[in-house]
């Protein structure tokens, strides 16, 4: 029994062949729209690639930027077979061309699907890559002078300025490392030689922070050494008052940032994977509805439209019994009496051989 079956009039037909021409244009624009997120994306990942680890971050906006562009190509097919569907003899040009386009794109709509999907699913990569980055990031801050690490310093400050966040978890981690270059280290003061021998591995730490970790709308000049000395500063109590530096760390900052553009894109895929479904659907009754008026014989005559011509269950397992059949049709078979036709060839018997032994001459 067809799953879901409509009857269409000629004049239906007409109508409902012109109403998917014109929404195939419309998928062919929302083609262009999964190409242009996609490329946004992987323009914003890529502004903030110097602070990234290498990793699988590019694998949305590469799927939904391959997507765009197969939808605007099937979309643009689909919209010339809906064109020919209005006319009988036009559409027996593509009768053959329309059930392997309708599987196709019924793949590539699940593909837009998995895109949607991988946009909410996508964090927990991008989290660990912005770790790693960051923290590389922030253990080579100090070294302007060596080539392919010189431009941190500037990347880290004008992010922690653009986003207000400090260190990669927080502006503790400022204190781990030194950020802070033996360039401009005073080696001839006490202070800064104590401080080198009492690390086990001679680094210059410091319970401070860069000044792009500086909040300007604190109304306090801001303090951005011996943050946890009381007594260097006046009224200052390190447990309890606030600090005038951003707290928010620059992983969880970007990790919001990042997360807010996914969620927006994920939900703009998931309105074009509804609609472009929509139109499949469409196409399928087309499809059905126009075979059987051929089968009819008479164009102007009603037919039948449906999504399966049998049901979900039958359907289901005549696809199974043919990939079983598939997969038997590829086996070699060791059964008895199956075996290579070659092997099977009868011989004559022409009696005992007569054909004289050549004899090894000696030496």
């Amino acid at each position: 029994m067809a799953v879901l079956k409509v009857k269409f009039t000629k004049t239906k037909r007409d109508k409902l062949a012109q109403i998917l021409w014109i929404l195939n244009w419309v998928s062919v624009v929302s083609g262009a729209i999964l190409f242009s997120l996609g490329l946004f994306l992987k323009i914003e990942i890529r502004k903030r690639s110097e602070v990234m680890a290498k990793g699988d971050v590019n694998s949305v906006p590469n799927m939904l930027i391959s997507v765009g562009v197969i939808a605007c190509i099937i979309n643009f097919l689909g919209g010339k077979i809906c064109y020919d569907c209005t006319d009988i003899n036009k559409f027996n040009r593509w009768k053959l061309v329309m059930l392997p386009y309708i599987v196709c794109t019924f793949c590539f709509t699940f593909c837009i699907l998995v895109g949607g999907i991988m946009c909410y699913t996508m964090r927990n990569e991008l989290e660990e890559s912005l770790y790693l980055g960051l923290r590389d990031a922030i253990k080579f801050y100090k070294d302007t002078d060596i080539p392919g690490r010189c431009f941190l310093k500037k990347t880290i400050d004008a992010l922690q300025i653009r986003f207000q966040c400090c260190g990669n978890n927080g502006f503790r981690d400022w204190f781990e490392v030194q950020w802070v270059s033996v360039r401009y280290l005073d080696m001839a003061s006490r202070d800064v030689l104590d401080r080198l021998k009492s690390n086990v591995d001679g680094k210059f730490l410091v319970d401070g922070v860069p000044f792009s970790c500086c909040n300007p709308n604190s109304p306090r000049p801001c303090i951005q050494y011996q943050l946890t000395n009381n007594s260097a500063h006046y009224n200052y109590d390190f447990l309890t008052e606030e600090l005038n530096i951003w707290i928010k760390g620059c992983r969880e900052a970007l990790l919001d940032y990042y997360t807010d553009i996914m969620r927006s894109i994920g939900i703009t895929v998931l309105i074009i994977w509804c609609f472009e479904l929509s139109v499949l659907t469409g196409v399928r009754y087309l499809q059905t509805a126009m075979s059987n008026v051929l089968l009819l014989g008479d164009p102007q005559s009603d037919s039948e439209g449906w999504l399966l011509e049998n049901s979900f269950v039958e359907t289901a397992k005549y696809n199974i019994s043919v990939i079983k059949n598939l997969g038997k049709a590829n086996q070699i078979s060791s059964v008895s009496g199956i075996n290579d036709p070659n092997m099977n060839v009868q011989t004559v018997n022409y009696g005992q051989e007569t054909v004289p032994t050549k004899s090894i001459p000696t030496t």
